[in-house]
């Protein structure tokens, strides 16, 4: 009836082959999480609370949320600007969510104003979304890299564009 070799021979390596197999899955699964989090950054946003009024610039390459108000200017990589926020000066990162209210010139990559934003200037963008119900005054101006200095990327992009009509009157003459 029963097989003391088909029994013995199954049984441990299927045992065995479980054993290390569940020894490696968690040794391995650590050390891919931890690779790609290594490759992140890990700290989370630092939060300004809706009772904190900051009198002067901030500056990090982390990220930025803030609830509260800032008489300065912001630099940052990724900004959200929350609903009870105020911010006044020039906030320059690399991604900006405006919830809130900015008095001030607005420079990023990616800009996007929601319902509940209030800014009033300039917006200079490479790329923007504004959500029915914001309230904006201001101009908005596309640059390459908006991230330089407002005045010589703006030098820049009017050169370039300069000698194309040139060139195209000659040939048109």
């Amino acid at each position: 009836m029963f097989s003391k070799s088909r029994i013995n021979e199954p049984g441990p390596k299927q045992g065995e082959g479980d054993k290390t197999k569940t020894q490696d899955a968690p040794v391995q699964k650590p050390m891919n999480e931890f690779s790609p989090g290594a490759t992140k950054p890990k700290p989370s946003a630092s939060v300004l609370s809706s009772d904190l009024t900051v009198v002067g610039n901030l500056k990090t390459t982390g990220d930025i949320q803030v609830e509260g108000t800032v008489e300065g200017d912001i630099r940052a990589h990724l900004l959200t600007v929350g609903e009870s926020a105020t911010i006044r000066g020039e906030i320059v990162a690399d991604d900006i969510v405006v919830n809130g209210r900015v008095i001030g010139r607005v420079r990023g990559l990616k800009v996007r104003l929601t319902s509940t934003a209030r800014v009033e200037g300039d917006i200079i963008h490479k790329t923007i979304a504004i959500e029915s119900g914001a309230h904006f005054e201001g101009s908005v101006q596309r640059q390459e890299d908006p991230l330089a200095n407002g005045k010589p990327g703006g030098g820049t992009a009017a050169p370039a564009s300069a000698p194309a009509p040139s060139a195209t009157k000659p040939a048109d003459v």
